[in-house]
């Protein structure tokens, strides 16, 4: 009989899969992983549920069709292979798991080295996965007061379940060991060491031996020395395409352009696919000089363009519109008259290495190019053969004196009263300076909870409105956390995410109710 299953809408394309238990929420992953669903993109699982995001809203409720029919008391099946991790058992919470436990120091070592883990799902990091045992004796609780730096490769529990660090970060984990496995590499074919589903034994050792990765291939289709250096970077300046898709359930959000509308409109006007690389920068300031002839666009925002000779002599050119930028001349982006991130297409697109299929810069994980800085050269490919420029935008619209914004209800309107979820969509947000490409902080009066307690850690997506404990929402955006423990009272429809990108501090927010964009009932 089909275990009993609820699925809420997350937005206009997403669903989060409520389940019974771990066993369940395993075989929904197995059974999505293997045979992906027409219009998929991504599938992350927590404790008891699942997240899936489509491609478009018919794509969801198909999937929601899927789910609903599908056998999950079955056992997924044991993943093909075994991943051994050599680990040293020398952790500074070693002592104090062995009291918790009531066991001694070496068996602790013993049962965590003697069963093999189950990767159940990823964290919220890239290469962190959470390993469920078959020993109960090691449940322990997190430390009192979490680490503010963890190392890579330390080996931990918490609960239930064990991990490894893949990169340094704080904490509250127990712990217990280390190994020098490198758990994320993303220049590996497959970059998580353990993905979800696969089993994991930890081999006791008495010394580790550090394994070097080779360095990564350089991109290159351009001529070699042209491109543009940045003279200077301006506020927040990113590489960014259209994202890494894909890559949730290991901890890599999407990423890309925060208004894709504009990326794309740059894109198109400068002659180069939708999803080239170009600059996102923010509030101008931005100064690139040409190395060799470049055919640039700039869309976005109303922002005043100033191209100056090697001479000192200058120009003023349009946005919106192809222009020529010589060998030697730098281009200055000014202060937008509105709007506030600006993209910067050069045809051909930027030529900076890929990084799992894509070269946008993910400011939370740290996948992708590093921020740009004063004096980085940024080489651009070779156009494609019979690639055009297109023909002049008219310019970015001047933002509304209120945005609004239409979203879903949910998934977790019913953590909050009745009185707070309406004065959500009742009341104007004001948008702080705290806000960046992860979301969007606001203000305003706060929402209140209709119960107490935490919230389990579950998937997140673009769009998604979660209320810490404050009760002052975030929007977040497109480098938004994997997973999050806090309850989302709605999500923003996809289609009108690029113009909460144009929002800077200050900015005033009206949620609209837009139930009916739900792809399942509410």
């Amino acid at each position: 009989m089909p275990a009993p299953v609820h699925i809420r809408p997350a937005g206009d394309r997403a669903l989060l899969v409520d389940l019974p238990g771990l066993q369940e929420v395993l075989s929904l992953q197995a059974t999505l992983t293997a045979d992906p669903a027409d219009g998929q993109v991504d599938v992350v699982a927590a404790a008891r549920t699942v997240l899936v995001t489509a491609s478009s809203p018919a794509a969801a409720r198909q999937i929601a069709a899927r789910i609903r029919a599908a056998d999950l008391a079955a056992a997924p099946g044991a993943a093909a292979d075994l991943v051994v991790v050599d680990t040293l058992y020398d952790g500074e919470d070693l002592a104090a798991v062995a009291d918790l436990t009531g066991l001694s120091i070496d068996g602790v070592i013993a049962a965590h080295s003697g069963q093999t883990w189950t990767a159940a799902f990823g964290g919220f990091a890239p290469g962190f996965a959470y390993l469920a045992g078959e020993d109960t004796r090691l449940e322990v609780p997190r430390r009192p007061s979490p680490r503010t730096a963890i190392p890579a490769g330390s080996v931990a529990l918490a609960g239930t379940y064990s991990a490894v660090y893949p990169g340094r970060s704080p904490g509250g984990w127990q712990l217990i060991g280390r190994t020098t496995a490198r758990m994320w590499d993303p220049h590996r074919e497959q970059p998580a060491l353990v993905r979800p589903g696969a089993r994991v034994r930890f081999r006791p050792v008495r010394e580790l031996v550090e394994i070097s990765r080779p360095a990564p291939a350089a991109a290159g289709t351009g001529k070699p020395g042209h491109g543009v250096v940045v003279l200077s970077p301006g506020l927040q300046t990113t590489v960014q395409d259209l994202g890494r898709p894909g890559f949730a359930d290991l901890g890599v959000t999407v990423s890309g352009a925060l208004d894709r509308g504009a990326l794309r409109r740059a894109n198109r006007l400068a002659g180069n696919p939708a999803g080239a690389a170009g600059l996102e920068t923010v509030l101008g300031g931005l100064v690139l000089e040409a190395a060799g002839d470049q055919v640039v666009a700039v869309s976005g925002t109303r922002v005043p363009l100033t191209i100056t000779g090697p001479d000192g002599g200058g120009r003023m050119v349009a946005a919106e519109a192809p222009f020529a930028l010589l060998d030697g001349e730098t281009l200055t982006l000014g202060t937008p008259a509105s709007g506030l991130r600006s993209y910067v297409a050069i045809r051909g697109g930027l030529d900076v290495p890929a990084v799992l299929a894509a070269r946008a810069t993910d400011t939370l994980s740290g996948t992708g190019p590093a921020p740009v800085a004063r004096g980085t050269m940024l080489p651009v490919a070779a156009a494609p053969p019979g690639s055009v420029v297109g023909f002049p935008e008219p310019p970015a619209a001047e933002p509304a004196e209120v945005t609004e914004l239409r979203f879903v209800p949910g998934p977790r309107a019913d953590w909050f009263t009745a009185q707070s979820l309406a004065g959500l969509g009742q009341q104007l947000w004001t948008v702080t300076p705290q806000s960046n490409r992860i979301g969007l902080r606001l203000d305003g009066t706060p929402l209140e909870r209709a119960r107490a307690g935490e919230l389990d850690s579950e998937g997140t997506v673009s769009g998604a409105i979660q209320v810490p404990p404050s009760g002052l929402p975030i929007l977040f955006l497109a480098d938004h956390p994997v997973t999050g423990g806090y309850p989302v009272a709605g999500v923003v429809l996809a289609a009108d995410l690029d113009k909460a990108a144009q929002l800077g501090p200050g900015a005033r927010i009206r949620f609209v109710p837009a139930p009916e964009a739900a792809p399942v009932p509410l």
